[in-house]
């Protein structure tokens, strides 16, 4: 089964659980010299705080005055922003001291319209699949869901899916299942099993667990997906026919976690979650990169990370450029087989050789 969108294969993982319908400004910090509109030199930021209204002022100075709108938002105490005008876009992230630096961005209208977005760039987002009302942590629970997100920085990217049986050296030692790895060392365990055996450089992850997905994706009125075929779930509560629908926070978990009625199991069940983040590209698309820092602040609350404000603001507006033609989707598979009696899958060459075909950050 697949989305019939899903050969668009554009991937923003961070929407994925956390777009607004009408992204609004995130409210000054107090004492910041904050105003909802700052106008000097014929330039207005609208929604900027004063020493960000200036630092657009000076990226500006020079070139004919327009109208400009910040977007605040928080991530991990860090205050992020974007601010457009016209085609252009400024990616800010403010200091403890108050003051505002330029991490990125692209502006046309300067004669700059090539993104500065960080280059080639690997993200790991995973789904913890703990029970919190039984007492169990998502950051020592099996990482059921693992999908790496990457882009080459010219517009091109890809979404890589892992599914969970494969047998692997675990970066905490010996050998196991691939989601097992986070059981034994946490998020960054499980980061640096995924970078060892995709090659890939990972350069940070993105955690959620169930009850994080259930309240975003409510929070946000649903997700919209087209389903090319019905669903009907074993050992989880789906039942949706083909074609159009708007999945609750509950039907979207379950579309990630079924697998007993799958033709290709396990494997199908990966390919499903790149389904919802192809489902989420295209609801994201309709808002623009200006959601980036409502969409970064609701993550905030939701997900365990290790990425500072600039790299997840620019990773997360760089996805905004990627041209559809030029992103590929994957799903990491092999022969069955048993080790420690268990069920596993084995590799096959070509996973393999779609890693290395990754590396560049383009599948």
């Amino acid at each position: 089964m697949r989305l019939a969108a899903g050969g668009l294969g554009v991937a923003l993982v961070l929407g994925a659980c956390s777009l607004s319908a009408k992204p609004t400004p995130s409210s000054p910090a107090p004492g910041s010299g904050s105003t909802t509109s700052v106008t000097s030199t014929g330039l207005a930021v609208k929604g900027a705080p004063a020493a960000l209204a200036a630092l657009v002022r000076t990226t500006y100075a020079g070139h004919p005055a327009r109208n400009a709108v910040a977007t605040l938002g928080t991530w991990h105490g860090s205050r992020v922003s974007v601010v457009t005008m016209g085609d252009d876009v400024t990616l800010a992230v403010a200091a403890k001291s108050g003051s505002w630096k330029v991490v990125g961005g692209w502006w046309p209208s300067l004669g700059k319209p090539t993104p500065q977005v960080g280059g080639r760039r690997f993200i790991l987002a995973m789904g913890s699949d703990a029970r919190v009302s039984k007492g169990q942590k998502i950051v020592s629970s099996r990482a059921d869901a693992l999908q790496v997100v990457g882009v080459d920085g010219r517009g091109g990217g890809g979404v890589l899916g892992l599914a969970r049986d494969l047998w692997v050296p675990l970066a905490t030692g010996g050998h196991g299942k691939i989601n097992a790895a986070m059981v034994f060392g946490g998020p960054t365990a499980q980061a640096k099993t995924v970078a060892s055996v995709t090659g890939l450089p990972i350069q940070g992850y993105l955690l959620m667990g169930f009850q994080g997905v259930e309240k975003t994706v409510d929070a946000m009125g649903g997700l919209p997906i087209v389903l090319a075929e019905p669903i009907h779930g074993v050992g989880v509560r789906i039942d949706l026919s083909a074609g159009p629908h708007v999945l609750t926070g509950k039907q979207v978990l379950a579309y990630a976690r079924e697998r007993k009625s799958l033709p290709d199991g396990d494997f199908g069940r990966s390919a499903h979650q790149g389904d919802l983040i192809v489902a989420a590209a295209l609801r994201a698309a309709t808002l623009g990169v200006g959601v980036v820092p409502t969409v970064m602040t609701r993550l905030d609350g939701t997900t365990v990370s290790n990425l500072s404000a600039t790299q997840l603001l620019t990773f997360a507006a760089g996805l905004y450029v990627l041209s559809p033609t030029k992103v590929g989707r994957y799903v990491a598979k092999g022969s069955f087989g048993t080790a420690e009696g268990q069920s596993i899958v084995r590799l096959d060459a070509a996973s393999r050789a779609a890693f290395a075909r990754f590396r560049d950050g383009r599948l």
